[in-house]
């Protein structure tokens, strides 16, 4: 490393964030990078740890160590060669990620490890800054053609690697824009959709094909692809939400996350959605059942909407604030995490369960809620107990449903290629080869593993592209 001794003598020092008062009123990002000098004081914390944990808890395999020293050395040209050596979409990971590899850092040992999330997201922009990122266009063309069926950060990485390696790619989106989730799903205040658009032209300099508002397996019938395409690669996501099957389910005003999150997004990038009141939250009590980042999504567009009460609900306990590093190091702990959006305003609430949801004249009310406790058995499964007397009410004008997603949509695409699914509802496909069960087709990302972050996602997205570049050529010089 280039500074040994730079972890004892800098202290640790991340990115800062807008006032609230100040962010809660418009849906761009808030967040206030540091200068690069300190960037480049906070790479020089990195340790010479002889094994580098953070490796252990980034799916991409990010060079850590390597770009650290660089930033340290002031090598910026250098650095984002070794990020974008494993990592297509930097400017996302430094953006939604949860910083696995922060929490895997030899230094979170005293919770204090470097910053990666912040300097990896500091080159990444500097590289847009000063035109260092360009388009890498194949020497040669193979020949071979490839559909990618899905535009989230998967299918976006797929598509690039294999464009690179010289096939034709085409990108197919049943939406009106490219990004899935990313574009959809997350909303503007945390990642800026001109970082996707350009993206997008990077690599369409490189070749790759984008046709949206094409649905395979509703508007287009999927057998189609293989009329011109080599290999189809499915990468459409994991989108069945989970639901709540409780009494008054059925009431307006009781939605899912996505059917709140998704309108908010096409209302900031001016497309047509349904603007209807039905999705917005202004003076109304919302409650959010789930405590994930979907979950805390729902509060943070709550309180732009200028909701008049925000509640979010857990079915887990509460977690400590402060997690046991003897026992969970350098695995991703359970511990309370409080997001910006949480920070912004609405009460939060664990270990409660759902027993009904109350209405008048078909829309809710109210609901009602139990205390739980949780109890650990013999054989280390933790069970859920009622507490007799503990039900109580809260009042709620709209209701959004963020327990996450169950496994990928199966009517349509799927069956229509007859894929085998796994025993959780998802395409089956190793990590290997990331072969179907059908000839010629391929699945990564959510689609085939079940929800989960943007990281994994694109790490599948590059190993399916290299397995389909070995399918059509014999082998492959793309990396995994």
């Amino acid at each position: 490393m280039g500074k040994p001794t730079g972890f004892l003598e800098i202290q640790r020092r991340d990115r800062a964030y807008g006032a609230v008062r100040d962010r809660i009123q418009h849906y761009q990002e808030f967040v206030i990078p540091l200068p690069d000098m300190e960037v480049e004081h906070q790479g020089a914390r990195c340790m010479d740890c002889g094994i580098p944990f953070c490796h252990t808890g980034c799916p991409v395999d990010n060079l850590i160590p390597d770009w650290n020293d660089l930033i340290f050395r002031r090598k910026w040209p250098a650095a984002l060669e070794a990020l974008h050596s494993t990592n297509n979409f930097p400017e996302f990971t430094g953006r939604v990620c949860p910083a696995p590899c922060e929490a895997a850092c030899t230094l979170n040992l005293f919770d204090e490890p470097v910053t990666i999330k912040s300097i990896e997201c500091a080159i990444i922009d500097k590289g847009w800054q000063e035109g260092w990122i360009i388009p890498r266009i194949a020497n040669r063309s193979t020949g071979k053609q490839v559909a990618v069926v899905g535009s989230g950060p998967a299918g976006l990485a797929c598509a690039q690697q294999l464009a690179r390696a010289g096939h034709g790619v085409v990108v197919y989106e049943k939406n009106a824009r490219i990004g899935g989730l990313l574009r959809y799903g997350i909303p503007d205040f945390k990642l800026n959709k001109q970082l996707i658009d350009r993206r997008m032209a990077q690599m369409q300099a490189e070749g790759v094909e984008f046709r949206t508002n094409r649905h395979i397996g509703v508007d287009v019938p999927a057998k189609r692809l293989f009329d011109k395409f080599d290999a189809v690669v499915l990468t459409g996501g994991c989108e069945r939400p989970r639901d709540l099957k409780v009494p008054g389910r059925e009431l307006k005003g009781v939605h899912f996350a996505m059917d709140f999150l998704i309108p908010q997004n096409r209302r900031v990038a001016d497309e047509p959605f349904d603007d209807s009141t039905e999705y917005i939250a202004k003076d109304k009590d919302v409650v959010v059942i789930g405590g994930g980042d979907t979950g805390s999504d729902c509060v943070g567009t709550s309180t732009r909407h200028r909701a008049r009460s925000i509640t979010q609900i857990e079915l887990l306990p509460k977690p400590p604030r402060r997690e046991d590093k003897l026992l969970t190091w350098p695995n991703w702990p359970m511990k309370l995490r409080t997001s910006t959006s949480h920070e912004e305003g609405c009460e939060r609430d664990w270990a409660l369960s759902t027993k009904r949801i109350l209405g008048s004249e078909g829309r809710v009310k109210a609901i009602e809620f139990v205390r739980l406790e949780w109890h650990q058995q013999d054989d280390g499964r933790r069970i859920m107990t009622e507490i007799p007397g503990s039900e109580f009410e809260i009042k709620a004008d709209l209701v959004l449903l963020a327990m996450g997603f169950t496994n990928p949509v199966q009517e349509g695409l799927l069956s229509q290629l007859r894929v085998e699914l796994d025993s959780r509802g998802n395409v089956a496909a190793n990590m290997e080869n990331y072969r179907t069960s059908a000839d010629r087709v391929f699945s990564a990302g959510d689609m085939r593993r079940g929800q989960s972050l943007v990281v994994w996602a694109i790490r599948e997205g590059r190993q399916s592209a290299r397995a389909v570049d070995e399918y059509l050529m014999g082998s492959s010089d793309l990396p995994r």
